[in-house]
């Protein structure tokens, strides 16, 4: 056995961990290692896909991606249908979003939530019905209000009492009804990262409890506008119920008051459902989370002597997360020394070929992620690294810690899984690295949901090398 090193954490303190093995909860239930050794995901394999696309390179599984939504859409149906209610399933579209995911969503049979002009636009390109989608945001502008309205959007969230008067007159003006959720903080605040945590008071999004119910007598008195419901979010990756359950107890509390004046027929709980990104992670089974969350909200009913609402959710990491792959070719290893208390330790920095650029969530939240040679098997002793970028950050990490063969280096493909969510959404173009494609595979086959961009793709919105780019 070799000797600990004291800069690992303690969830890798064990040395008998195997760092080529592919834990089935972290990766894709496809994934597993060929007869070379080599890393494949439904049947492809990741270094055949980099000869054809090349690194940095996000690979989704399309089978993982759509048995998730409908595994969502089952387990809460199979919970709540029961109690004489329905579940409606938004996936969030914030997560990522193509036009082939917002099919594949379409086709499951769920509804999508939009957060922007962009996104509404891009679904309803792909054929996602506007009476199936929900629109979300803080700040939406008259136009994005407008375009949504006109088009015959199913929901519209509002953010705040003053969108009561901006939603309306813009039902007004389109000749519609158009229903409405109110988006409030429940004041839960839920077992995740501070930056993700959005119930708490201070914060932007949604209304304080105690304006609830004015402002939804200013719907109420707004003819133009109907009333679904309470909204709530409690934060995001979150792995187990509690939160959900404590929020849904204090909004129905508020729910009762409101059927005083009126129907609310639903009661929106959101999202922000949690991953493994890490072997020593544990999400709660969906199955589980369902029973739990519905048990509590028909619990509180019968406590309260109201009907159970129809419920909706609105799952994205969860249904996609999982199902992402993405591969970087290794560059520059470094070791260095690091005094600690026990006394010098090695960390080993290997660089590659793409960083915050495409994983902006190590830097954004401390984000934990595991990595494994792709290419090639390896009797190489386990040595502890540190995966990261090659843009001009020292946060620029990938990786902060695990453990790979000790001759994994320059050349080599390393693969992190539990990248299908919030990836490509929050690429950026950081130092002009171009955006990595994302290739869904399935069966055997492969295909490119977004292409790879390109420096002549950047260079073309410089006003000043448009003319070069031109010809």
């Amino acid at each position: 056995m070799t000797t600990p090193n004291p800069l690992a954490p303690a969830r890798l303190a064990s040395t008998e961990a195997d760092p080529q093995g592919l834990p089935a909860h972290v990766w894709p239930a496809s994934a597993l290692r060929d007869d070379s050794g080599g890393i494949e995901i439904a049947g492809v394999s990741l270094a055949e896909l980099v000869e054809r696309h090349g690194t940095p390179l996000y690979v989704l599984d399309e089978t993982e991606v759509r048995s998730r939504a409908h595994r969502v859409v089952d387990a809460f149906t199979e919970a709540i249908t029961p109690l004489g209610a329905a579940v409606h399933v938004y996936y969030a579209a914030k997560a990522f979003l193509s036009a082939d995911v917002a099919r594949w969503m379409r086709d499951a049979g769920l509804r999508v939530d939009v957060a922007t002009g962009g996104e509404l636009a891009l679904a309803l390109a792909a054929g996602v019905p506007a009476e199936r989608m929900g629109l979300h945001g803080n700040d939406k502008s008259d136009d994005e209000l407008a375009t949504a309205v006109e088009a015959g959007i199913g929901s519209i969230v509002l953010d705040s009492a003053e969108e009561v008067g901006r939603v309306a007159d813009a039902a007004r003006r389109a000749g519609v009804v158009q229903a409405v959720r109110l988006r409030v903080n429940s004041g839960v605040h839920a077992s995740t990262h501070e930056y993700l945590a959005t119930a708490r008071e201070d914060q932007k999004f949604g209304v304080a409890l105690t304006q609830v119910p004015a402002i939804v007598a200013a719907v109420r008195e707004r003819p133009e506008l109907r009333l679904l419901g309470l909204h709530s979010h409690i934060g995001s990756q979150i792995l187990g119920v509690g939160g959900f359950a404590e929020a849904a107890r204090r909004l129905l509390s508020v729910h009762r008051l409101l059927l005083r004046g009126g129907p609310v027929p639903e009661l929106n709980l959101g999202g922000g459902f949690g991953i493994a990104y890490t072997a020593d992670q544990d999400a709660v089974p969906i199955e589980q989370l369902a029973i739990g969350i519905v048990g509590t909200v028909a619990a509180t009913c019968a406590e309260l002597g109201i009907p159970v609402p129809d419920l909706a959710i609105e799952p994205g990491r969860w249904i996609v997360g999982p199902a992402g792959v993405t591969v970087y070719t290794a560059g520059t290893v470094k070791d260095v020394e690091v005094q600690t208390e026990e006394g010098p330790a090695v960390r080993r920095y290997i660089s590659v070929d793409g960083g915050m650029s495409d994983n902006a969530r190590t830097a954004l939240y401390g984000a934990e992620y595991e990595v494994r040679l792709a290419n090639r098997t390896s009797t190489a002793e386990p040595v502890l690294v540190r995966v990261v970028g090659k843009h001009c950050e020292s946060g620029d990490v990938v990786v902060q810690a695990d453990h790979l063969p000790a001759d994994a280096g320059r050349g080599d493909l390393l693969a992190v899984p539990a990248t299908g969510a919030y990836h490509h959404s929050l690429a950026s173009n950081y130092n002009l690295i171009t955006r990595p494609p994302v290739v869904a595979v399935a069966d055997g086959a492969e295909r490119v949901l977004i292409t790879r961009e390109t420096l002549n793709d950047l260079f073309a919105r410089d006003a000043g090398l448009a003319q070069e780019v031109a010809e």
